[in-house]
């Protein structure tokens, strides 16, 4: 049997997330689990939330290795460098597990029948425990989507040295930007706004509402409102800014590079035109 010609399928099939790319969408998606759980409020009818992100917790970890599987199938050689970065994602999985456990935990606390005379289930003691549960899940993956990256990072240059023939296409951005991206991939980057103007907050680098803008015209970045959590104790809530697709396939193609090897990798995929000499221009 023949297979069909490429112009009669119905629809594209998107390629395959290489390792680097698997490891941003996991910080993602650590990030947006993170942001359910530091936006979450609780009450005594919230068993059924409980449950779910319980079931996200679980997800992860699952990611988390899937995305070690894909790292150990590039058969690198087994550098320091590469084992902890490896190492690092498992602890991630560890935690993320131990995340789901106690948020299972607190939604047995809100929904278990309580024996007769004891204290029932939407007592305070009941929503202390829950609440107390939901603390230490979030502490646990707080910091994942950082370590997921930092592990991209590393993982990229392992490869990268291994396999320095690779060609890398690296979309022309300037420095700022690239940091940007960075941040946001980390899940540091949120977005407000007071008497109509927009502030960003971030954690390491600074970074100016006008770069997000330009990222986002380019299609790299996008917002997703009301998502993160406040700056301050009952505040509004920012936008989150995350990565698009087309954002990780980027950020993926630049970390682990240095800042030349990001300009020469840029100047190859965009080469200059050559100049005109004075007496052609003039020739014109």
């Amino acid at each position: 049997m023949t297979s069909p010609p490429a112009d009669a399928l119905l629809f594209d099939v998107p390629a395959p997330l290489t390792p680097i790319e698997r490891l941003l969408v996991l910080a993602d998606h650590y990030t947006h689990h993170n942001d359910a759980i530091d936006t979450f409020r609780l009450s005594s009818s919230s068993g059924p939330d409980l449950g779910a992100y319980a079931d996200s917790a679980r997800h992860l970890a699952h990611e988390t290795l899937a995305a070690v599987k894909a790292v150990q199938g590039q058969q690198l050689y087994e550098s320091g460098e590469l084992i902890d970065a490896v190492v690092r994602l498992k602890q991630l999985a560890y935690l993320s597990n131990e995340a789901a456990l106690h948020l299972a935990d607190a939604r047995e606390a809100l929904t278990t029948r309580p024996a007769s005379g004891s204290a029932g289930p939407h007592s305070p003691g009941a929503l202390e425990n829950a609440g107390r549960q939901v603390r230490v899940a979030g502490e646990l993956t707080a910091l994942a989507p950082q370590a997921a990256v930092e592990c991209a990072d590393r993982i990229a240059r392992e490869m990268r040295r291994r396999r320095p023939s690779a060609r890398v296409a690296v979309q022309e951005l300037d420095a700022v930007q690239h940091s940007a991206l960075q941040e946001v991939a980390r899940g540091h980057i949120r977005v407000s706004e007071s008497l109509g103007r927009q502030y960003v907050h971030s954690r390491d680098v600074r970074v100016l509402i006008s770069t997000l803008r330009s990222l986002e015209a380019k299609g790299l970045i996008a917002r997703e409102p009301k998502a993160a959590p406040p700056a301050y104790v009952g505040g509004p809530l920012p936008d989150r800014v995350r990565l698009t697709s087309h954002g990780a396939a980027t950020v993926a193609a630049f970390i682990g590079l240095s800042s030349a090897a990001r300009a020469k990798a840029t100047a190859t995929a965009h080469p200059a035109q050559p100049a005109l000499n004075a007496a052609s221009a003039r020739a014109r």
